[in-house]
């Protein structure tokens, strides 16, 4: 079967951004000392640390200005912008650490030089990356098997999620043809097609998305097995449907659940859970001592913005379902909810004139200190929601108070990854996020976490 054709997955994707981002500043400075007398900073392995630091700095800011992000990188306009940011942010860090980076140059037009070279770097490597990586020769053409039933979810949120994964079409296992479903999002063949198609269409990866298995003709598992024992990657809709959207699809989980909920070993490792709490309190002590500096602003906007009392509580659902106190800084009109609870929604009329840059900046969840070093609240989980809204989502979505295993968090995989929920649709989707922190949580993820929360707040995405 001619289906080995080059193309490069999520991770490889992201490690070779980094990693030639990385190569590309260290040519360029090695070439601008030879033609331009610059010695701000040397290529020798005198300057290790120099260096390390520098890649450091530009590891951490790219990933905070979104660098690194597969969808804004394969835009060249949205990656111009990133590359500005980064390379402004990094260059700024880089000259005020002295202990760790060369002293300032009397030169001051080395400082130029050194703009300009990481500048250029990433320009001419992102641009060779738009125009070659993200073009069709490198996508992962699919093919998906399985029922109807599912199929156009499952297109969207593989379409979403991924530029370079192409599903090229879709065989029907379904044996009833009068409830077939002809379907325009992709192209459907016969299951006598599949082995043609995939040599015809240089596929890389059959995806199965069947409920039950039964559901698979003899003809088509006859030659799913044919591939299978020629080493042809065969896998299952939910584990990459999770790979690439970085969410539980609880809405395709069955009665056999159990299967997709091993949950991560961190939410039981004691050492974990130690040094989590104790970062929690660090953190919050910080938050809640550099809150004092700008206090007396938030004070002001509230007396012209707001016009009533700055604080506000609310019931909320914690770890196993334990009612506790929120607080937050008021961002609503006063009895904004005298009639029962009701969804916030975008562009809420109930939200004042402060009480919207109080949101966008997240500015409004600085309070919330005080919930994390009560223990009621994590820096980071799932956001709590108010017990009526839990009982009413309860009912209508499968696995809903799953989320309540850990405790809520003041930022979380679901807030740095959608939008605000403001339906049940919205509360699913958050869910399946939320479901995904909870099965893989680690310290990268939590540290993934807290740099996405930092790009929120600067692009002020907050609701």
């Amino acid at each position: 079967m001619s289906h080995r054709g080059i193309h490069f997955n999520i991770s490889e994707r992201k490690v070779l951004l980094r990693l030639i981002d990385m190569v590309s500043i260290i040519t360029v400075l090695y070439f601008l000392r030879d033609f331009f007398e610059f010695n701000y900073i040397t290529v020798t392995k005198e300057n290790w640390v120099w260096l390390f630091m520098l890649m450091l700095y530009i590891s951490i800011f790219g990933t905070i200005f979104e660098l690194y992000d597969l969808q804004k990188s394969s835009n060249l306009e949205t990656t111009s912008t990133n590359i500005i940011l980064t390379t402004s942010v990094t260059v700024l860090f880089y000259f005020f650490t002295p202990f760790l980076t060369p002293v300032l140059p009397d030169n001051r037009l080395q400082i130029l030089y050194f703009y300009i070279a990481i500048l250029l770097a990433l320009f001419i490597w992102r641009l060779l990356y738009v125009y070659f990586i993200v073009s069709p020769r490198f996508y992962k053409k699919v093919l998906i098997v399985g029922e109807t039933s599912n199929i156009k979810n499952i297109v969207e949120a593989f379409n979403n999620s991924d530029p370079n994964y192409k599903i090229v079409g879709f065989v029907n296992c379904e044996t009833n043809v009068a409830k077939k479903i002809r379907l325009k999002v992709i192209k459907e063949f016969n299951p006598s097609e599949m082995l043609r198609v995939i040599n015809d269409e240089n596929i890389s990866e059959i995806v199965i998305s069947s409920y039950n298995s039964e559901t698979i003709t003899p003809e088509i598992y006859k030659d799913l097995m044919t591939l299978l024992k020629s080493g042809f990657s065969i896998k299952e809709y939910t584990q990459v449907y999770e790979d690439m959207a970085q969410r539980v699809p609880v809405q395709f989980v069955g009665k056999d659940f159990y299967k997709y909920f091993p949950f991560s070993r961190s939410n039981q490792n004691k050492m974990y859970l130690f040094f989590n709490r104790v970062f929690n309190v660090m953190i919050s002590i910080i938050g809640l001592l550099m809150s004092v500096l700008i206090l007396p602003l938030i004070l002001l906007g509230n007396v012209f913005g707001n016009r009533g009392p700055l604080f506000y509580t609310q019931d909320r659902i914690g770890k196993n379902g334990l009612v506790f106190k929120i607080i937050k800084f008021r961002t609503m009109i006063e009895h904004a909810e005298k009639n029962g609870a009701e969804w916030s929604k975008k562009d809420d009329v109930r939200v004042t004139r402060f009480g919207k840059f109080l949101r966008h900046s997240r500015l409004d969840e600085i309070p919330q200190f005080i919930n994390i070093l009560k223990g009621e609240m994590n820096l980071i989980g799932p956001r709590p929601e108010r017990p009526t809204i839990v009982d009413e989502l309860s009912k209508l979505i499968p696995f809903y108070e799953t989320r309540h295993i850990i405790e809520p968090g003041l930022t979380g995989w679901a807030q740095v990854k959608t939008r605000y929920g403001s339906s049940v649709d919205d509360s699913l989707l958050k869910l399946q996020y939320d479901l995904y922190y909870i099965k893989h949580r680690s310290f990268f993820l939590d540290l993934n976490i807290i740099m996405k929360t930092l790009s929120t707040m600067i692009f002020f995405r907050g609701q």
